[in-house]
């Protein structure tokens, strides 16, 4: 029986979902961050502070929220060429993907969160990608992922999951999945203490959180967040 998981956890909307609905189902859960030279570095000191509200606010999910592990990805940075980790304006590339797109953050991550996840006896990984609500990164797909599942578990010898809570649902429904799991409190929660703004804006406080309110990410937050918060009152 799978009882433990480990959450791959940014700082943002998105994982901080992804960490409530694993909480919500796994006896264990524990978290992973990675630094990676992201120009929104900011969402990394947004972690400990919602992982510290989380247990103060949700009690019954503070006994099984365990260790946190931040990870020096540096070199992934200094490879990239990308508006994440450069200052460069945001914008699409010939290829058609937005130069937001780091290549191979995502196939990294889930290597190095299986290595920590074997080396602790953890048996499911969590991720916050999305098909439904993307920028076009082919490390956020369905296919990938579970591809990477086989490869990781025919690498390890193990028999690790690889689970995409957020995979089919967009914005709106991601904040209405968070109000499932832990009502007003935890929509609260994500809204004010993640951070999703590329450019690293965690000054500019609006409705459905911190952000420039510009970039693609403000942009597709805050959208959902209306969309969501119109259903609210339509309900």
């Amino acid at each position: 029986m799978r009882t433990s998981a480990l959450v791959l956890f940014s700082g943002g909307q998105d994982s901080a979902t992804c960490l409530a609905w694993a909480l919500d189902r796994f006896d264990a859960v524990e978290t992973v961050g990675f630094d990676y030279g992201q120009r929104h570095k900011v969402e990394l000191d947004c972690r400990e502070r919602f992982r510290t509200r989380l247990r103060e606010q949700f009690p019954a999910w503070a006994e099984r929220l365990g260790e946190d592990h931040l990870l020096d990805l540096g070199l992934l940075g200094r490879i990239s060429d990308t508006a994440l980790t450069a200052e460069k304006r945001i914008e699409f590339e010939s290829s058609g993907l937005p130069n937001t797109f780091v290549p191979g953050r995502n196939l990294m991550f889930f290597t190095l969160a299986a290595a920590l996840a074997y080396r602790r006896g953890l048996k499911v990984l969590v991720g916050g990608m999305c098909e439904t609500d993307y920028s076009g990164y082919p490390d956020c797909r369905d296919d990938t992922l579970k591809s990477l599942q086989i490869t990781l578990n025919l690498g390890l010898n193990t028999r690790l999951v690889v689970e995409t809570p957020l995979m089919w649902i967009d914005k709106a429904q991601t904040w209405a999945l968070a109000r499932q799991l832990g009502g007003d409190g935890l929509v609260r929660l994500i809204r004010d203490e993640t951070h999703t703004c590329y450019m690293g804006d965690h000054h500019s406080l609006h409705d459905w959180g911190y952000g420039c309110g510009e970039c693609p990410a403000c942009d597709l937050r805050r959208k959902g967040y209306e969309a969501f918060a119109g259903e609210m009152v339509a309900a």
